[in-house]
């Protein structure tokens, strides 16, 4: 079975970018908010998530503290997307529960070796 990737930005580029790397391996569903995230998970549960940690409206902190709020959600790997390199976010980011950070401007081959490491 096809595993399911969902990619969260607030960035078409990045969306697009993001999703061209994983599509031929993966069945990527791409989301610009956090918000749109959380309406789809109540229809499909991914493999994987892409999460953006800056966007407007609920940050990809926020977002990865509220997905494992939910035990049925809880387990899937988060993989932080960020462009900073702000060394107080960053630390934010490792305390959470996601899995990995992969860093802005996305390298597709970067990204897919880190998925890989998560499916």
């Amino acid at each position: 079975m096809e595993k399911i990737i969902f990619i969260i930005d607030d960035n078409d580029a990045n969306l697009v970018m993001a999703g061209n790397a994983l599509e031929d391996e993966y069945r990527v569903l791409s989301m610009p908010s956090a918000q749109k995230m959380f309406s789809l998970l109540e229809k499909k549960t991914p493999d994987l998530i892409l999460l953006d940690i800056e966007m407007p409206d609920m940050t990809g902190l926020e977002a990865i503290e509220k997905l494992k709020e939910y035990p049925q959600l809880k387990n899937i790997p988060v993989i932080f997307l960020t462009g900073m390199h702000d060394e107080t976010l960053i630390s934010e980011a490792k305390k959470t529960q996601a899995v990995d950070i992969v860093y802005k401007p996305i390298v597709a081959a970067a990204l897919k070796t880190c998925v890989k490491k998560y499916i």
